[in-house]
């Protein structure tokens, strides 16, 4: 029997992601939209979709069970970064339908300041970072942390949110003055933390009652929108490939654990190399998955999205290595179309070289 699911935010590439995975797996599937923007969902290719009050709105949790119940849905999935926290504040109304970490989980991993020093504080590689308190104290935080540059951005949110490297204290100021005076962010919305110039890895796990049922990893080549950013990096890889690195999994796992003893749900964490090669946690998404889920879904054993739907039904999941490592697919993506993932060794298919020039890698 199909499951019937309930996608929050549909139409955005999160959700649309989301139901692609879903639908390349090997169970049957009938998704639902929901959104409060028409226009958005209308780019849903859910197989119906409901107008709903926006999610702050009194009323937004009752216009989901509204729908859940006309509709027979089994479950609901977040897809926007915003989402976990937003169902998590109807969980009474909504909790037979929702397969969320805990809201204490959640409201930490929220706060990226908060959660590096709890991962810092239990021996867990990150970077050593500062919240900023006020203007004048942030010469103190580049004395502190010593190198240059530093990494300066916003502690809560996703997409980058505010990041750029600094390399003094005036550009630091000038930098969050600015997203004060313009975007209305506080100043003690921000971090300052040191700079990570190596690798860029993604990893995501499944989690059931304290126990770790499944894990990927990949890494991010290059990045959509860097044009466009000061930071010249983002979340989104535009190329990204799938690796195999136990010491990345070992530092993600022993992180996940901190957060709850008998945590559940979807983790996606973001780590970066540091000076000396150590792979550090920026960031942990808890309670959705990440953007590029599709190279965990479509590549490996097991379909990530889909053995959530089973864990969160109470069905069995036959897993046996909860590491499901396939290096070298790769992920290509763009601002339009849908991702493609190809091996290693189709690199070249279809592709006629002229001339002696080195092809560049990670362009997209």
């Amino acid at each position: 029997m199909a499951a019937r699911l309930l996608f929050t935010n549909a139409g955005y590439a999160h959700s649309i992601n989301l139901a692609r995975s879903l639908r390349t797996g090997p169970e049957p599937v009938f998704i639902v939209g929901c959104n409060d923007d028409q226009f958005t969902l209308k780019r849903s290719d859910a197989d119906k979709n409901y107008l709903v009050p926006p999610a702050d709105h009194p009323e937004w949790g009752q216009a989901l069970r509204w729908i859940v119940d006309k509709e027979g849905l089994d479950l609901i999935l977040p897809t926007l970064d915003s989402d976990p926290e937003s169902l998590s504040r109807v969980r009474k109304q909504l909790r037979e339908h929702l397969f969320l970490p805990s809201a204490a989980v959640l409201e930490l991993c929220r706060d990226k300041s908060r959660l590096i020093a709890l991962l810092r504080s239990n021996g867990v590689d990150a970077p050593a970072s500062h919240q900023v308190k006020d203007l004048r104290h942030i010469t103190r935080i580049f004395q502190e942390l010593r190198g240059r540059p530093l990494w300066c951005r916003v502690r809560g949110g996703a997409g980058s949110l505010g990041a750029l490297p600094v390399r003094s204290p005036e550009q630091a100021r000038n930098w969050i003055r600015y997203w004060k005076e313009m975007r209305n962010v506080a100043v003690s919305d921000f971090m300052l933390s040191e700079y990570l110039p190596g690798r860029d890895f993604g990893c995501q796990s499944l989690w059931k009652d304290g126990r770790l049922v499944l894990i990927k990893t990949y890494e991010r080549l290059s990045y959509l929108g860097t044009g466009s950013r000061a930071s010249q990096v983002s979340s989104t890889a535009a190329l990204g490939k799938t690796v195999f690195e136990p010491k990345v999994v070992d530092t993600c796992v022993r992180a996940i654990r901190l957060l709850d003893a008998k945590v559940s749900g979807v983790f996606s964490v973001d780590l970066k190399e540091n000076a000396r090669g150590i792979a550090c946690i920026t960031e942990i998404n808890a309670g959705r998955f990440s953007s590029a889920t599709n190279i965990f879904d479509m590549v490996g054993a097991h379909n990530m999205v889909q053995s959530f739907v089973r864990l969160a039904k109470g069905l069995p999941v036959d897993i046996e290595d909860t590491y499901d490592a396939a290096s070298d697919w790769y992920m290509l993506r763009g601002i339009d179309g849908a991702p493609c993932i190809f091996h290693a060794s189709e690199f070249s298919d279809n592709i006629n070289k002229i001339g002696k020039g080195r092809a560049r890698v990670g362009a997209a």
